[in-house]
């Protein structure tokens, strides 16, 4: 399966106009936003878990991290709340589910296959100063990728010209480029060499951005 694999174009999903799709686990539902790959595959989605719902325990041979939307996500390691940034890396295992339900943003086979820097992190509690109207939180960097999140008081702009591709997840409120309107749940993808310049709608923006990481795409190494 291949959704959204040219990483030399810009692509953009509305995610919250999209159906969910039944995932193999009952009550697990997704929304793809890219893929490479069938049930094992480098993917990017949007998952929502039933109360009371649950997968079978796996280990992360490629990595993984999510972003809790909504809800209380949980395994055997404890509760993480909507906020929480999760770096599961390489060789990490879990038995991942929600009693109360909830909904995340997900990232597979897409760390360096070395890399085994374990966390969690609240994503406000890393928030910086605000700076004409930007609060930033650096929340991880290695030599392949930096991830940040921004709160941006309405109005204020956002501009990055990082190498190797940008990757934005509107978590709440709405932004504007120069040819789209980008709310709640919007997934914005630039090709490397494309900057990324952003204004805030009427009431601000929530924003979850990595760059760098495009150069190093590529399918699963089973």
């Amino acid at each position: 399966m291949e959704i959204n694999a040219d990483f030399s174009a810009r692509a953009i999903i509305h995610s919250e106009q999209l159906d969910w799709v039944a995932s193999p686990m009952p009550g697990v539902e997704r929304r793809m936003l890219d893929r490479i790959g069938a049930e094992v595959a480098r993917a990017t989605s949007i998952v929502r878990y039933a109360p009371a719902s649950q997968f079978s325990a796996h280990t992360h041979t490629g990595g993984e991290e999510f972003i809790v939307l909504e809800g209380v996500f949980q395994d055997e390691h404890g509760d993480y709340p909507a906020g929480t940034y999760v770096r599961n890396p390489p060789a990490t295992s879990h038995t991942p589910g929600s009693k109360e339900g909830c909904t995340i943003f997900v990232k597979l086979w897409q760390f360096d296959p070395a890399d085994r820097t374990q966390f969690r992190k609240s994503m406000a509690e890393e928030l910086g100063p605000t700076l004409d109207g930007v609060a930033t939180a650096e929340l991880h960097r290695d030599p392949r990728e930096i991830v940040t999140y921004h709160h941006l008081d309405a109005g204020a702009v956002l501009s990055k010209f990082d190498a190797g591709g940008i990757e934005m997840l509107v978590i709440g409120g709405s932004v504007f480029d120069e040819t789209d309107t980008l709310e709640k749940g919007a997934w914005l993808r630039l090709p490397d060499g494309h900057p990324l310049a952003l204004t805030a709608g009427p009431d601000g923006a929530k924003l979850w951005i990595k760059t760098g990481h495009l150069a190093y795409a590529k399918a699963p190494e089973l």
